[in-house]
């Protein structure tokens, strides 16, 4: 008789087991399905951004040229402002204060020269004047030095007029290197040290990228400009496709165990 209470154990007791498993997969299935569709979404708001910022970009640069921001407005200039608008201004270049920062450019490797120009108002912008092979420069022909009080004074440079493109400094220095001042190497087109380590003041806190064939016939070395590189990666629309179709593979491999799942039940 008590053989008959010691029941095995069949498929009533596997059950609440295979339906607890089925809902932990619908979980998680919906769970993949609002984080991919979220990150696609995430990826169209980029992507209108970055389309605004290439149709801005381009309207800076092709637009007639205009006078830098005044000392008044350095504050609050910015690369969501002012970057890569199309300026006119005109002074006095110091030569002797210029600096070589190393660079890559589609001439090859070598500096680009920034000196800095002296305006009417007594103000100091850097002017990237151009592009210059390794070799030019391998005897230090540019070696640093400090300037007096009131340099820009005493310029003695012949007026310039230069037109080119704003650029937001860029401090600190280059890939896993840092710039040196002490020792003169420069791998970034950082305004602010390259300022204190000439011990030039009123200067602004961007530089100007010259457009071709500006640089002046009295300058020491002829660079090269009008070498600005403006390009955006523009990937946000295959980066949303990829999220959006990940979640669709979900969705469809929910469905399909569901309703293969849901057969199998049945027989």
């Amino acid at each position: 008789m008590e053989a008959m209470h010691d029941r095995p154990a069949g498929p009533a007791s596997a059950q609440p087991r295979g339906a607890f498993a089925r809902r932990m997969l619908v979980a998680l299935a919906l769970l993949l399905i609002v984080l991919f569709a979220g990150l696609g979404t995430w990826q169209v708001v980029r992507l209108q951004w970055k389309l605004d910022l290439i149709a801005r970009v381009n309207a800076r640069v092709h637009a007639e040229p205009a006078a830098p921001p005044p000392a008044a407005r350095w504050p609050q200039v910015s690369k969501q402002s002012d970057e890569y608008r199309r300026v006119r201004l005109s002074g006095r270049y110091l030569y002797e204060f210029t600096t070589p920062v190393q660079a890559v450019s589609e001439l090859g490797a070598g500096f680009w020269l920034l000196t800095p120009l002296c305006t009417a108002e007594g103000h100091i912008v850097f002017i990237n004047r151009g592009f210059i092979p390794a070799a030019a420069n391998k005897a230090g022909r540019y070696p640093a030095r400090r300037a007096d009080a009131g340099a820009c004074a005493t310029a003695q440079e012949a007026p310039v007029t230069v037109t080119g493109l704003l650029r937001i400094a860029e401090p600190g220095g280059g890939f896993l290197r840092e710039n040196d001042p002490v020792n003169n190497r420069w791998y970034s087109r950082d305004v602010a040290g390259m300022a204190a380590a000439r011990g030039l003041s009123r200067v602004a806190p961007y530089f100007v990228d010259a457009g071709k064939d500006q640089d002046p016939p009295a300058a020491p070395e002829r660079a090269v400009g009008g070498l600005t590189v403006i390009a955006f990666q523009n990937n946000h629309l295959v980066y949303a496709l990829t999220w959006y179709a990940l979640a669709l593979m979900v969705a469809g491999a929910w469905w399909w165990v569901g309703r293969h799942g849901a057969n199998s039940a049945d027989d």
